[in-house]
């Protein structure tokens, strides 16, 4: 998804309402760019993970919602874990500490007015790479050494098939990420073992 994208189609349902507040959110500091010529940008993070994440399943996101799930089958020796939806769509994910060094860089290197001036309203902040929710629970599996089966509830909603943001802009900027996928999901994993001692 490029920048220019946003709001050129319909918004999809289950993710609406949060939707909408980003949206509203981006579209502030734009009108006030347009009124006050203030220096305010908006990023566009893709899905984030890593410490101090919510681990809950109630209301975690994917990763430390998997690190639970696998944890705790390997604990109790459980012979699979079940993953909702058919682990087909694809998903990009940035470790925490990344985005927050994308901000820093974008606050030092990027005028609003070179955005807004282009017709941009936001700049997406992500590593451009996806992979399935099935690759993504293959690795979290492995990271924490779990020896059982992954079981895919197809009956449960998948969402979106793929969100892959575009950050060509970012990486003409300058920016790459420096924590890797793998590298990440261990670091998270070991923030989610000291909180469960």
């Amino acid at each position: 998804m490029k920048e220019e994208y946003l709001l050129k189609s319909y918004l999809e349902y289950t993710n609406e309402p949060y939707a909408i507040a980003k949206i509203a959110g981006i579209k502030m500091c734009e009108s006030y760019y347009k009124q006050h010529k203030s220096n305010f940008i908006s990023v566009m993070p893709t899905n984030l993970y890593g410490i101090n994440d919510t681990y809950n399943l109630e209301n975690s996101h994917v990763i430390p919602a998997l690190i639970m799930k696998f944890h705790e089958a390997k604990e109790k020796n459980v012979s699979s874990v079940k993953v909702w939806g058919s682990g087909n769509p694809r998903r990009e994910f940035m470790y925490v500490d990344d985005l927050a060094d994308a901000c820093l860089f974008v606050m030092r290197k990027v005028e609003a007015k070179d955005l807004y001036e282009q017709g941009i309203s936001h700049l997406n902040i992500g590593t451009g790479i996806d992979l399935t929710i099935k690759k993504l629970a293959e690795i979290i599996k492995a990271t924490i050494g779990y020896k059982g089966q992954i079981e895919f509830e197809a009956d449960k909603p998948d969402g979106h098939k793929r969100k892959l943001l575009n950050v060509t802009r970012l990486r003409k900027l300058g920016y790459t990420e420096k924590v890797n996928l793998y590298e990440g999901i261990k670091l998270t994993y070991q923030d989610y073992l000291k909180k469960i001692k």
